[in-house]
């Protein structure tokens, strides 16, 4: 009663790659469920029979070594690990965050970049961007490239599955998809700084038409993004109102990543001897 409104994310899957995974992680539970419940059962049963009033219990203090008792002990546990074991590899090789989903299907690339503390999407062959908003079509496979404008950090969307990290200097490939209408959370599951908790984002699945009147609008009213504008975002502040942009430079993700553009300076001082900001 006390947990009636809350809900796990995780186990409201709106996308193939968070179905996917819901199923692994219900096997799983299943598999280890077996061996668990017999145990407790089991534990539960032997101090009963053997407690100190039952005179039926009989009391061998000679007793070291069975065979069957062995066999028992050590099999369950090793088919567990086995069970385990190959639920883990095929969900791991199937779900490879840098295996297209559908790839005889045209994607959206999408360019995804973690500053202090916001996100920073850019979509190269729109040629828009935006900050704290990921806006993608339902049903279209996703490609993303991510990186770190500063320091490590995790990008997730439970409902669509995948959490990933981000590195300065380096990138990471990640393929999901949505299947479903709606507006799901975005959010950084590794601590950064101060505004860590405020490193949300909503990503908004719409339907094709709607994405691409999204990418007009954008295109045509959105702030020009370019070196000059993407070192103001990189300074540490917390943006709670998303940002759009149109993409003045097309190799702007490219000079991130090659440190071209200078990371994010981190904290800075607001006098000479003050505290951080």
């Amino acid at each position: 009663m006390l947990l009636a409104g809350c809900e796990s994310a995780l186990l409201r899957p709106r996308g193939i790659v968070g179905h996917t995974e819901k199923v692994i992680l219900i096997n799983s539970l299943a598999i280890m469920l077996a061996i668990v419940v017999p145990t407790i059962i089991a534990t539960l049963a032997v101090a009963w029979w053997f407690r100190a009033s039952n005179n039926r219990a009989r009391y061998l203090p000679d007793w070291e070594f069975s065979g069957r008792i062995e066999l028992v002990v050590w099999s369950i546990p090793a088919m567990v690990i086995l069970l385990l074991g190959g639920v883990t590899w095929l969900g791991a090789r199937d779900l490879d965050a840098a295996r297209p989903l559908q790839p005889e299907q045209a994607q959206i690339d999408i360019q995804s970049v973690s500053l202090d503390w916001k996100w920073l999407f850019i979509y190269p062959r729109q040629g828009i961007a935006s900050v704290n908003e990921l806006v993608v079509p339902v049903g279209a496979p996703l490609h993303f490239t991510l990186t770190s404008a500063s320091v490590l950090n995790t990008f997730f969307v439970p409902q669509l599955g995948s959490m990933i990290y981000t590195m300065n200097g380096m990138t990471t490939q990640l393929h999901l998809r949505a299947d479903v209408p709606g507006t799901y959370l975005g959010l950084s599951g590794h601590f950064s700084g101060d505004g860590f908790s405020d490193m949300n984002f909503p990503v908004r699945a719409l339907p094709p038409d709607q994405f691409d009147a999204w990418v007009k609008s954008t295109r045509a009213s959105g702030e020009a993004l370019d070196a000059k504008r993407y070192v103001g975002l990189a300074r540490q502040s917390i943006e709670r109102t998303p940002l759009r942009f149109a993409v003045a430079d097309p190799a702007l993700f490219d000079k991130i990543v090659r440190r071209v553009i200078a990371p994010g300076p981190g904290p800075e001082l607001e006098h000479a001897g003050a505290k951080e900001r």
